[in-house]
């Protein structure tokens, strides 16, 4: 067999396994959504499902970074009208069991999303991701205060409505 042949089955081989592990990627459950939801059932959500409610984007700076970073995702309201959320407030919890309390109002009041993106790129879970809590702290400077940096929540895995 030719190198050239063998050198176009090993591209072909690693393209198709790296096209593998991203599609069993997207079918994994990345968000829980649970607490008080129409059916009383919680509501699981890949990346791609989370993706498909409609993203918006908001171009902000924060505490964590120093320049201004576009981070895309689901507006939080969206996902609330999904879920049927039927509480008033909702508990974040992280990957690490970091937990944040977040009033509901937020979501309309502040244009708050659950980004999947910075930048246009998945969010790994070394940089914030897969979800991430984010306020426009740029468009709104009354946000920029300890108690809205605190319900940024960042490797977001479970909400759970109050």
């Amino acid at each position: 067999m030719s190198s050239l042949l063998k050198a176009l089955l090993v591209g072909a081989t690693l393209a198709f396994g790296g096209i593998a592990a991203q599609a069993a990627e997207s079918d994994k459950v990345v968000l829980t959504v649970s607490g008080k939801v129409t059916n009383g059932e919680a509501v699981d959500f890949t990346l791609a499902e989370l993706e498909a409610l409609g993203t918006s984007s908001i171009t902000t700076s924060s505490p964590w970074e120093t320049n201004a970073i576009t981070y895309e995702g689901v507006p939080m309201v969206t996902l609330m009208q999904v879920v049927g959320a039927t509480g008033d407030k909702t508990a974040i919890v992280a990957l690490n069991k970091y937990r944040t309390e977040v009033p509901v109002s937020d979501f309309a009041d502040h244009g708050v999303i659950l980004a999947s993106r910075k930048n246009g790129e998945p969010m790994p879970i070394s940089d914030k991701g897969p979800l991430f809590v984010v306020y426009p702290f740029d468009g709104k400077p009354e946000l920029n205060t300890e108690i809205y940096h605190s319900r940024s929540a960042w490797q977001v895995r479970s909400i759970i409505i109050e």
